[in-house]
């Protein structure tokens, strides 16, 4: 999962484009990068770490120029090093940066091809590059010296046809402008909206939430359609452009359960509307299956899980409150490398309230299961801080599939729903009482938002992949890359590199 933004201004946008990164910074803590054009030189400054601490004063300003892309990562394919960091660029033509939020599910047999036929060096493990490399060189084949809009639609139309799998990204072009686009599905979100200048000069931003716009000033015009593209020209023309032949909006589930914040839209769905229509949903259902149950209060995990849990307290009539503290210095756990990692940082990141607790029936609400490893120790220490009885509530259905469009999920035998009863969950993570979302109900929950979304990427729930590519192979190769012994040989391998860096 990644954060990306791109901004087309009459005034330098570096800070514009940092402050909007900082905004997005939930989306990805691993790495950060900022590429600016000033007239037709491009500069750049990329490297791990949070946003505050790869970009210092001396690196802002080098920073120039009017037009600009960002972008926050976790790793999704490809390792850690600071050189799969983006934005990526290549020179031919014309110069093109570009930076992607999302997955290629078809990415080996693009890299084959991008080197046999279209005579493009991959030099990284990103599909990022790969996705560069494919919209240079349809842009190149058209043999254009000067470009238009007609002509990056065009690019864009063909990247539809060789890509596959989820997408959101923007592309600066040196000397020209701005492109925004999404592929057929559009799995991962895209906006973009805009601003008028004291001058009183039109000022576009595009961003992967709509919270980056309204922090900034830019009013939102709309999402970027699946297969649409939009193009900004330095000049502050603007035009878009539906590219794909067969679109089908399918926008990933998993953005509205955890990883968009509340108080953004997408596809014109209101994120904490959504998450509140979702603890409507689960108290119905507690309601109807836990009449024997006596609960005392309701304790959200902090923080996803706060939305769809004081609904869920109102309906339930029982009093919501905050058990847990978090410390916001750590970042996702579900993520990280190696679980003995994991486990230290969920001790670190969250620290019971007692007097919570003391003597009552809890209820535990989070927005999701994914291990269940962090769940199990959340458990514990309700008990630890003298719960009698601890019952648990997820949000959102079991995950029992990996999704493989951009979210860095682990492998399928390290998720706890995966070959297990919802009774052998409970067992697992230690709950007195579980109870999951149905499928249906948020379905529903999101779709209320917009009634024109007719289909969600349910992906690691259902085991359907909306992109239709997905096989039993792809996702054995999937799973043997996002082991924790994978995981941890690469985090060794980086630490030596690190060292031999250093040295």
């Amino acid at each position: 999962m990644c954060g990306i933004v791109g901004c087309v201004a009459r005034n330098p946008v570096n800070q514009d484009l940092y402050d909007a990164l900082t905004v997005l910074q939930h989306r990805g803590q691993d790495a950060a990068g900022i590429m600016t054009c000033d007239r037709d030189r491009l500069h750049l400054r990329k490297d791990n770490g949070l946003v505050r601490d790869v970009f210092e004063t001396r690196h802002m300003l080098r920073l120039k120029g009017t037009m600009g892309i960002g972008h926050v990562r976790y790793p999704t394919a490809g390792c850690a090093s600071s050189a799969e960091s983006q934005p990526f660029f290549v020179n031919s033509p014309f110069g093109i940066a570009l930076a992607h939020n999302g997955n290629l599910t078809n990415s080996d047999a693009l890299k084959q091809a991008l080197f046999l036929q279209d005579m493009r060096h991959i030099n990284t493990e990103s599909d990022s590059e790969i996705l560069l490399n494919v919209f240079a060189h349809e842009l190149q084949a058209l043999g254009r010296i000067r470009i238009g809009f007609e002509d990056i639609f065009t690019a864009v139309g063909r990247v539809h046809e060789r890509c596959h799998g989820a997408y959101a990204a923007v592309a600066m072009i040196a000397g020209y402008g701005l492109v925004g686009f999404r592929d057929p599905n559009g799995i991962r979100p895209l906006v973009y909206g805009h601003r008028r200048s004291a001058d009183g000069d039109d000022e576009y931003m595009l961003a992967s939430e709509s919270v980056a716009l309204d922090v900034l000033g830019f009013d939102l015009i709309g999402d970027v359609a699946p297969g649409e593209a939009v193009v900004i020209d330095m000049q502050g023309g603007i035009q878009k452009h539906q590219c794909a032949q067969s679109p089908r909006h399918s926008p990933c589930m998993f953005e509205f359960v955890y990883f968009a914040r509340p108080d953004s839209i997408i596809d014109d769905i209101s994120v904490y509307k959504a998450r509140l229509r979702m603890g409507d949903a689960l108290a119905q259902k507690i309601l109807r299956e836990w009449q024997d149950e006596d609960i005392d209060v309701v304790i959200p995990i902090p923080d996803t899980s706060r939305t769809a849990a004081v609904q869920l307290a109102h309906h339930l009539d029982v009093k919501y409150r905050e058990g847990f503290i978090k410390n916001r210095y750590i970042g996702r756990t579900f993520i990280m490398p190696g679980q003995k990692l994991r486990r230290k940082s969920v001790r670190q990141k969250l620290n019971a309230i007692d007097l919570e607790f003391r003597g009552k029936n809890v209820l535990l609400v989070d927005d999701s299961i994914v291990r269940g490893t962090t769940s199990q120790q959340i458990i514990q220490m309700a008990r630890d801080a003298g719960a009698k009885r601890v019952c648990f509530a997820s949000a959102a259905p079991p995950v029992r599939y990996p999704n493989v469009y951009g979210i860095d999920m682990p492998s399928v035998h390290e998720l706890v729903g995966h070959d297990r009863d919802e009774e052998q969950i409970r067992q697992e993570i230690g709950a007195d009482r579980l109870v999951y979302q149905d499928l249906d109900d948020i379905i529903d929950a999101v779709r209320r938002g917009n009634p024109q979304v007719r289909r969600f990427d349910t992906s690691c729930f259902s085991g359907e992949y909306v992109t239709g590519d997905v096989t039993p192979e792809y996702l054995d190769e999937v799973s043997v890359r996002r082991s924790d012994a994978a995981r941890e040989l690469e985090a060794e391998e980086e630490g030596v590199n690190g060292m031999h860096n250093a040295s």
